[in-house]
């Protein structure tokens, strides 16, 4: 296997899976590589921090990088908790040994608490290891002990970021979670600053820092410039903390596959959207149940919080003579409409995920009826001041009912048409309860 296809981690394996080796392959894997490492301590370590460590015998550590090098033709590597001097030294030998292009994440503390690095051993990250990496990804605090810096803002960053490169280091990344969302990226060999804007984000931070380093690295590999890496693993680490499991009871650790389940999400959604859409527009019976507006359907990715996690049709299904026709394409955040009536109901049960709109009539609610649907609906004039007609709708509607009911109909009001929708767990499901409706209905 090529040297392009295989990265090495160089590191503590965490029990929980939250952070050390387990999140670095993890990671790999997810940008698309071939996983390797070495382990350097196990440590007996939860969500609630670190309860014991037993550091590996340093001849194993060499070991094993060796043999991973020697076979695989390793180029890129990282690493992450080197605990004592001799650890520390030997892996610096093998960096140079190897020709190895590394990242260093200078892990001193673990994010659910525990020491992992020997008081001692900072001098020697310092001196020995970080002249013979590419660049080193501290926090805040990391960068404090290295730097012996007190930062409490990006003026006090900058002279950190030189001060560490003094010890030989081309590149440094503060990251900067600590302080603000901000990352700090330091190019000594022109002198470069470049901040890189982040956003917090809700989720468990168990493992980020690994997550970090571990994507920086696979960027890297991939030829991006140091800047433009920061960036890509910033998005990326980003994306694993919103993802992270409701896992133990201290620090939720991050879901380094969180954004490939996403993608995933987002594929089979826009498929079943597709897949309803053709069986509408396919079939005349459909015309009549086309409101003067037009009909949308939508369906929104597990756990979706805006409309833009939500796919429906730019355009509309309109009438073309006596049959149905879709103007537009599927696309996410394409209607606003039938994407806040998904997000009301998934408030209220997070099951019920798709969404279309149907012409009102009583005869349609009498079919609704004899299907045995769930019915329920709200009033135009009864609603409050300040509230979007909608998002008031469905959620009155749903509380009047009980539970998300399969039918929500309003009859109008000045300007607006009445309207009736149909609710349900995914849009081929409610296309389909829309061509029975239409089956049935005899006008």
């Amino acid at each position: 296997m090529s040297g392009s296809q295989v990265l090495l981690t160089i590191a503590g394996s965490d029990s929980g899976g939250g952070a050390g080796i387990e999140a670095d392959i993890r990671t790999f894997a997810a940008l698309g590589y071939h996983p390797s490492c070495a382990i350097t301590s196990v440590t007996s370590q939860n969500t609630t921090g670190v309860l014991d460590t037993f550091d590996i015998p340093v001849s194993h550590i060499v070991s094993q990088i060796d043999a991973v090098c020697t076979d695989m033709r390793v180029r890129w590597a990282k690493t992450g908790m080197l605990s004592k001097n001799e650890i520390v030294e030997s892996v610096a030998d093998c960096i140079r040994k190897q020709g190895l292009k590394v990242v260093a994440d200078p892990v001193m503390v673990a994010e659910s608490g525990g020491q992992l690095l020997e008081e001692d051993a900072v001098d020697i990250i310092r001196d020995v290891l970080l002249p013979v990496c590419l660049v080193t990804t501290p926090n805040i605090m990391e960068a404090e002990k290295l730097s012996g810096v007190s930062i409490k803002s990006w003026k006090d960053g900058k002279k950190a970021a030189r001060r560490i490169a003094d010890c030989g280091i081309n590149n440094v990344i503060i990251t900067g979670g600590h302080l603000d969302a901000s990352d700090l990226v330091y190019e000594a060999e022109n002198d470069r600053f470049t901040t890189i804007p982040g956003k917090f984000v809700s989720g468990g931070t168990h493992g980020s820092g690994c997550t970090y380093s571990s994507a920086l690295l696979a960027y890297l590999a991939k030829g991006l410039d140091m800047a433009e890496a920061a960036r890509c693993a910033k998005r990326f680490v980003e994306n694993a903390i919103s993802g992270s499991p409701q896992v133990g009871s201290g620090q939720s650790p991050v879901d380094p596959l969180a954004s490939l389940r996403t993608s995933a999400h987002r594929y089979n959604v826009i498929r079943d959207v597709m897949k309803a859409s053709d069986m509408l527009v396919s079939e005349p019976i459909f015309t009549k149940l086309i409101p003067e507006v037009g009909t949308n359907i939508g369906m929104a990715i597990p756990g979706a919080s805006t409309i833009y996690d939500i796919a429906g049709i730019t355009g509309r299904i309109v009438r073309a003579g006596t049959r149905p026709e879709m103007a537009g394409h599927i696309d996410f955040g394409a209607s606003s409409h039938v994407a806040r009536i998904i997000l009301a109901a998934m408030e209220q049960d997070p099951r019920f995920r798709a969404a279309m709109n149907i012409k009102y009539c009583r005869e349609v609610l009498t079919v609704c009826s004899q299907m045995g649907l769930g019915i329920s609906s709200f009033d135009r004039e009864d609603e409050p001041e300040d509230t979007h007609t909608i998002d008031w709708g469905v959620t009155y509607s749903i509380e009047r009912y009980g539970r998300v009911p399969d039918i929500i109909y309003d009859e109008g009001g000045i300007g607006k048409e009445p309207m009736i929708r149909i609710l349900g767990r995914d849009a081929t499901a409610v296309a389909s309860v829309a061509l029975e409706i239409a089956g049935r209905l005899k006008v």
